[in-house]
C-alpha cells in the first residue's frame, strides 16, 4: 500500500513526521486490540483510539 511514497515517508518519518519516528507495525496494532479485548478499557465508553505513533497530534 505504501510502496509508490516509501522513501518518501522514511525521510519524513526521519525528519519527525511522527513522535515515534518509525514506521507502525502489525504488532503496534495488535497490542492496542488485546488491550481492548482483555478489558483494560472498561471504563471508556465512545472514545477513540488512535495507534498511529503520534501522526494525530498538533504541531506547533
Amino acid at each position: 500500500m505504501t510502496r509508490g511514497v516509501h522513501d518518501k515517508y522514511d525521510r519524513l518519518i526521519a525528519e519527525g513526521l511522527v513522535p515515534q519516528r518509525r514506521w507502525g507495525r502489525p504488532e503496534d496494532l495488535g497490542k492496542a486490540v488485546r488491550a481492548l479485548l482483555g478489558g483494560d478499557f472498561s471504563f471508556s465508553t465512545g472514545a477513540v483510539i488512535y495507534v498511529d505513533g503520534g501522526f494525530n497530534l498538533k504541531r506547533l
